[in-house]
């Protein structure tokens, strides 16, 4: 019978960063080696337990402590008892406070705070997709963080899918004067919708514009003065009914608008920033 090899991977959050490393290193050995994980570990009686542990076994740990109690301790206890330890972050957060010169935050768990932000702004912006344009419209709305009317070329998606990326799941929906409104539109609360307008001077040079991109011909009635105009008035008579306020996005860039729109929707809210 083989001898029974074993890593310990410790850690003052969950541990992840350590497990894939150790799993990377163990893919270049053909030997069979168990992993024990131990996540959260916070106080120096549970680390000296583990390490005791490790001890019997003959155990190698792997460890990545930021809290600097326990890492004044790990020197003292790997020599006690004799065990190999291996620290996998203090030497590149030593050389990066070298180099930056700013000390770390010792706070264990950000990096799973960060996948957990990425993973919340990924799926803002699949709900930006799924609920572009009046895509299944009442499912959207009901369930939107924030939802956009306006009238085609409002900038209504790319706002969408900037909010999205600050974690807002956005619906938006067009408003034109042949498709009715959804009647759940109505039935926001305060600080749910937004209303965006352009100048029509604005707006007819821009759907120019499209219509041009497009191979179509730009006399159509989609860029007209009469057309822009009809839109606009039922807009404005569809944004008053619903109570919400309006922007205007006339020479704004999104990321401008963007950030107006956060700053309205939490008054709106009552929120004090």
């Amino acid at each position: 019978m083989g001898v029974a090899h074993c890593v310990f991977v410790v850690s003052d959050s969950v541990g992840e960063t350590a497990d894939r490393l150790v799993q990377a290193a163990l893919t270049q050995f053909r030997a069979a080696v168990t992993i024990e994980r131990y996540s959260f570990v916070t106080d120096i009686d549970m680390l000296e337990r583990i390490v005791v542990s490790a001890a019997k076994k003959g155990a190698i740990i792997a460890y990545t402590f930021v809290l600097p109690e326990l890492l004044v301790q790990v020197t003292r206890l790997q020599e006690a008892h004799d065990v190999q330890m291996v620290d996998l972050i203090t030497p590149m957060m030593t050389l990066i406070q070298d180099t930056v010169q700013e000390a770390p935050r010792a706070e264990p768990g950000r990096m799973r705070r960060l996948d957990e932000d990425y993973f919340k702004r990924m799926e803002a912006v699949e709900f930006a997709v799924k609920y572009d344009d009046a895509k299944r419209v009442e499912e959207g709305i009901k369930q939107a963080d924030l939802v956009l009317i306006g009238v085609s070329r409002t900038s209504k998606t790319p706002l969408s899918m900037y909010l999205a990326h600050k974690q807002w799941k956005v619906a938006n929906v067009p408003l034109v004067p042949e498709v009715a409104v959804p009647k759940s539109l109505f039935d926001l609360p305060r600080g749910r919708c937004i209303g965006l307008t352009l100048s029509p001077d604005k707006l007819k040079q821009i759907r120019t514009t499209r219509m041009k991109s497009m191979g179509a011909p730009s006399t159509g009635t989609y860029a007209s003065f009469e057309r822009i105009l009809e839109e606009m008035t039922y807009a404005e008579t569809i944004m008053k009914r619903v109570g919400c306020p309006t922007i205007d996005v006339t020479n704004r860039a999104v990321e401008e608008t963007a950030e107006y729109i956060v700053d309205m929707v939490n008054m709106e809210r009552g929120i004090r920033l």
